[in-house]
């Protein structure tokens, strides 16, 4: 299935093909979440189908929005998708650009719109084997930790995320 996206070409915003968006290393729109409870971060570990970065630990969910889908709607969409998540109060937490090699010759270059939800409770979430192999809760510290210690077990833009951007995202300063 040929999933349009909107990218950046000879500096206008277009429809282009995800996977080709990613060969040619546009800049293009993408969305991130992170879901919280209490000093927890909700990660996925991304399929081994998954195109690129299998098997690598991911925030909660992230994704690209369709060709006129707002980002909002598309968090949401994603939410539900991989991880059967609903009703989630979603807060902005604004842009963040990076450029990352993902591997097999494929380049994630995005505007991210960030997206953070605290719940109250552990939500009850069911991952989509085809999207997701695993999930855990981890302490935002640990988290930060571990991304310094192990990066290989983290895809780039988490990586990125958690050295250069955690206060944005969680409003914690790290060490």
């Amino acid at each position: 299935m040929n999933i349009m996206i909107p990218a950046w070409v000879d500096g206008t915003l277009q429809p282009i093909e995800k996977l080709e968006a990613h060969k040619l290393g546009l800049k293009h729109k993408a969305i991130s979440v992170f879901v919280f409870h209490e000093n927890k971060i909700l990660l996925q570990r991304r399929a081994l189908s998954k195109y690129h970065t299998p098997g690598l630990w991911a925030n909660t969910c992230c994704t690209h929005p369709y060709w006129n889908e707002t980002d909002e709607d598309c968090a949401s969409r994603r939410l539900f998708e991989e991880l059967q998540l609903t009703n989630l109060h979603l807060e902005n937490r604004g842009k963040i650009e990076y450029r990352a090699d993902v591997g097999q010759g494929l380049i994630e270059h995005e505007i991210v719109e960030i997206f953070t939800s605290n719940c109250s409770k552990f939500p009850k979430v069911t991952p989509n084997p085809e999207e997701v192999m695993e999930i855990r809760w981890l302490d935002q510290i640990e988290l930060a930790t571990k991304v310094k210690t192990n990066p290989d077990e983290f895809t780039p833009w988490l990586r990125i995320y958690m050295l250069k951007h955690f206060e944005q995202i969680s409003g914690t300063v790290t060490a």
